[in-house]
């Protein structure tokens, strides 16, 4: 059903909530918006909220769907298909799951099987339920991934990459106990094989970790790839990013930081799970503190889907900003910062109807339908 229409509902637009509100779709597309009743055949809201659909920038649960527990791998397809199911339930119409390059680390990360699994995904994705891309995250001491992230780069299969650094002693992991005791417990790594990564890491930075991350840049500057930042701990950090066509910056790890990336002019992506559970699991900046301090663009999931649309609604709340625009972090916000705001992210004319109806269910915020380019995907019993 591509044509119809969506009435008696509070539909959250760019600049506000229409009452009472008609949605009409006409081929996959918003044909038109208005009040009161509907002409046509169309769904009976029952006053529920409609959002836009969100565009999650940031998810790498793709690979706790692979391999649920350390070394417990399941087949790619069954994976992602059965996450794609779940995404449209939470309503993520736009998923950019984000692949890992970080040989060592863990079994989905390391280069080769990272490479496949994007490879799979790619070749899935018209057959999933959201629109599906890919986020490509380059640990930069793994200077063996670059050949495969060029390959993939060259072939139009990546639309985000990031620049990560897991290395103990800045971002994340203030200090090597901190590194240890994350990835010993998350990863079953022995000790033996954190030495390992940790040696490998060192090494890295003494052979040339600069020239290899600034070729990066330039390829992903001459093929217009979005580029991103990861854990930014400092001003100096940002001025890199500036320097070298980086345009986000993924979590920045303090006030400060993040003050710095707002001033360069840098879309500054928070963690949703982080404001859900009221703080950093790693001790690091609180997104309600930043938010209430005027900074961050964007909300993405980071590792957990079903957060974003229990962020939204917290926000508003709170107090701490009207809905549209909680909102907009989560849906027209990132799409603008991706490129892609001319087709998704917003309910107006002309773009896609990727639609999701919000419900109140004893006092939380429950998604009853969604929409993805007009085609329905999900509906709660």
């Amino acid at each position: 059903m591509n044509s119809f229409s969506i009435h008696n509902c509070k539909a959250v637009l760019p600049h506000g909530v229409l009452e009472d509100a008609v949605v009409r779709v006409e081929d996959g597309v918003v044909a038109g918006i208005s009040q009161g009743e509907s002409a046509g055949r169309g769904v009976d809201a029952g006053g529920t909220w409609l959002l836009p659909g969100f565009v999650d920038m940031h998810s790498d649960a793709i690979e706790k769907a692979i391999e649920p527990r350390p070394g417990a791998r399941f087949p790619t397809e069954i994976g992602v298909r059965e996450l794609d199911r779940c995404l449209a339930a939470w309503g993520v119409t736009t998923i950019y799951h984000s692949l890992s390059f970080a040989e060592m680390e863990q079994g989905l990360r390391s280069n080769a099987f990272a490479a496949s699994l994007i490879d799979q995904i790619v070749e899935l994705a018209p057959r999933l339920r959201v629109d599906t891309r890919i986020h490509a995250r380059f640990e930069v001491t793994d200077l063996e991934a670059v050949p495969h992230l060029e390959r993939l780069l060259d072939q139009g299969r990546i639309e985000l990459l990031s620049f990560m650094d897991h290395s103990p002693g800045q971002g994340q992991y203030r200090d090597e106990d901190a590194y240890r005791a994350y990835y010993g417990k998350v990863y079953g790594l022995t000790t033996e094989k954190l030495d390992q990564i940790l040696d490998r890491k060192r090494r890295a930075i003494e052979e040339g970790v600069i020239g290899a991350v600034e070729a990066m840049a330039a390829i992903c500057r001459s093929r217009g790839v979005a580029m991103a930042s990861h854990d930014d701990d400092s001003p100096r950090k940002i001025e890199w990013c500036v320097s070298h066509g980086v345009s986000m910056s993924e979590f920045p790890v303090d006030l400060d930081t993040a003050r710095h990336a707002r001033d360069a002019g840098l879309v500054s992506c928070l963690g949703a799970p982080n404001l859900v559970r009221g703080g950093s699991q790693a001790g690091n900046m609180s997104v309600r503190t930043a938010i209430e301090a005027g900074l961050g663009d964007v909300l993405c999931s980071d590792y957990l889907p079903q957060s974003l649309l229990h962020a939204v609604f917290l926000l508003p709340s709170w107090g701490v900003m009207p809905i549209e625009k909680a909102v907009a972090m989560a849906s027209s916000a990132p799409a603008k910062a991706l490129g892609i705001a001319d087709r998704v992210g917003s309910i107006r004319e002309g773009l896609s109807a990727d639609l999701i109806l919000v419900a109140d269910r004893h006092g939380l915020p429950d998604i009853v339908r969604t929409w993805s380019r007009g085609r329905e995907v999900y509906r709660s019993c």
